[in-house]
């Protein structure tokens, strides 16, 4: 299957952000009850890509709130062959990632994983596990497959490693807002917009700020320096409170309308 819309995830960034757009990635977790008219809501809301989460018994990267959803997923019964056969049913246009982890995905077998993600309509892959110097085997199976490996570019990188991240990555460059899990938080780090500025001036490639923005005036202020945004908790715990896709959707399109705003 081609990538949603025909175009690939850094394509349909790169689109909006040379429009003058920034842009609202979500993270929902797939295999929660009631996920697939998430990703649907998601879509309805205008954002420029959606982050579908494999839940993982061991996520060294996930707050409290993603792995509440991500148990409540694997207690339905969540499985990622599962996750991945559904998405190539939901009818969206937005480009689609997948973000879990390298063990699930070693078990399953790089290459098969990569097959199957590109076979399904997804455009990206995010493993925030497998370290820059490790990332050669997967990023070979996922380049073969028309995937794109989103790399994480951490505040404590120095500017030689984040030379290095940046000309790996694919689809967009993830700039980790703070030191941490993910999670919400009161205010916006500090460490958020210097990653982001860091990285711009080393890349044209998106970069999008994710772990610790909560909120769309966070998002507005964060990107006043990136490309966008990437937000998870925050959404996770509204589908969570309310048991609403319609909710999350709301949700979500506050972010896109205040980002639309700036």
């Amino acid at each position: 299957m081609t990538p949603r819309n025909g175009l690939t995830l850094q394509t349909a960034l790169s689109t909006h952000i040379a429009a003058g757009g920034k842009c609202f990635v979500p993270y929902l977790t797939g295999g929660l009850p009631g996920w697939e008219a998430t990703i649907s809501a998601a879509a309805a809301a205008g954002v420029q890509g959606i982050e579908i989460g494999i839940p993982f018994s061991d996520p060294v990267m996930d707050g409290p709130v993603i792995q509440h959803s991500s148990q409540k997923a694997l207690d339905a019964g969540a499985t990622p062959a599962a996750i991945i056969d559904s998405v190539a049913s939901i009818d969206v246009e937005v480009p689609l990632a997948v973000m879990t982890y390298a063990n699930l995905v070693y078990r399953f077998g790089y290459e098969r994983f990569a097959s199957e993600l590109r076979a399904a309509g997804i455009s990206g892959a995010i493993l925030p596990d497998i370290p820059l110097e490790e990332a050669g085997p997967w990023c070979e199976a996922a380049d073969g497959s028309g995937v794109e490996t989103v790399m994480l570019a951490a505040p404590t990188a120095d500017d030689d490693r984040l030379e290095r991240v940046v000309e790996r990555a694919r689809g967009f460059v993830y700039a980790v807002g703070l030191l941490g899990i993910t999670g919400e938080r009161e205010s916006l780090a500090a460490t958020s917009k210097v990653i982001a500025a860091r990285l711009k001036s080393m890349t044209d490639k998106p970069v999008l700020v994710g772990v610790g923005v909560s909120t769309p005036q966070q998002a507005v202020e964060v990107s006043e320096v990136a490309d966008g945004v990437v937000v998870g908790s925050a959404i996770v715990r509204r589908i969570l409170e309310t048991g609403s896709a319609e909710a999350g959707g709301e949700l979500m399109a506050e972010f896109v309308e205040a980002l639309a705003l700036g």
